[in-house]
């Protein structure tokens, strides 16, 4: 009998969950508060109210880390799903303590990130106001806020009349460095070169000295091997005075 699967393909359950795009802990960072859990998600919600309604707060850095989850989880799900979906009506109610900030993530903030690519929040470390201060301060803002950008963008500099003059100093500088840098390997290319072909020179005019300045048998050796083998097996010759003979003596 054959078995059958009551789905017959993997459900997508990535569908089912917002898919954040920061990176979250795996466990809760220890917030203290006098009031116990109660009062750390009270602080939470203080804060992440806060962000939606002013855009850019200044706090302690653990705080800040922990409510940007809490923050982008919730224009995630305006996002997703809009304001007619009753779970995450119910979220926004609890997380966001003001209720005309619910109005604003529905109607202002989901619409800004509908089509954004990156995270809905950014996060900075400040400087510490107080040296004994034991606790990193840091900056979470939105995206999008209506305040000056804290790190200032140098892109549009590139067009001032300084800059691109300067640039294109830089091209004429780095085009006339390249070019004597091609000069030079050429005319060390060159020198090379020439001292190879004055040491084949000079080789070449060794060997003809040599041969000229040799002897008759060191030219031609088999000459002084044929005379060898001819004088084998004769004797020798009687030597021949040179010497003039005298008048013979009178009896």
């Amino acid at each position: 009998m054959a078995t059958t699967h009551r789905y017959k393909t993997t459900p997508n359950l990535t569908k089912l969950v917002s898919q954040l795009r920061i990176r979250i802990r795996p466990e809760h960072r220890l917030i203290r508060n006098k009031d116990g859990p109660p009062g750390r998600i009270k602080k939470l919600s203080q804060i992440v109210t806060g962000l939606l309604k002013y855009e850019r707060l200044e706090l302690n850095y653990t705080k800040a880390d922990e409510a940007r989850g809490y923050v982008e989880r919730l224009i995630s799900e305006a996002i997703r799903h809009g304001d007619c979906h009753t779970p995450t009506m119910e979220m926004a109610d609890r997380w966001i303590t003001e209720k005309q900030v619910i109005h604003k993530l529905f109607k202002v903030l989901a619409p800004r990130y509908q089509n954004s690519p990156l995270s809905y929040t950014k996060l900075y470390r400040a400087p510490k106001l107080f040296t004994q201060d034991p606790y990193p301060k840091s900056i979470l803002e939105l995206r999008g806020n209506p305040y000056p950008p804290l790190v200032p963008n140098l892109s549009h500099n590139r067009n001032l009349i300084h800059n691109v003059l300067l640039e294109e100093a830089k091209k004429e500088y780095r085009a006339r460095k390249y070019a004597e840098m091609s000069e030079k390997l050429a005319s060390a290319d060159l020198a090379a070169s020439a001292t190879e072909s004055e040491k084949s020179t000079l080789s070449q005019n060794q060997e003809n000295l040599k041969a000229e300045t040799a002897s008759p048998l060191e030219k031609s050796p088999g000459l002084v091997e044929e005379a060898v083998d001819q004088n084998e097996g004769k004797s020798p010759e009687p030597e021949i005075l040179e010497k003039p003979l005298g008048e013979p003596k009178s009896s």
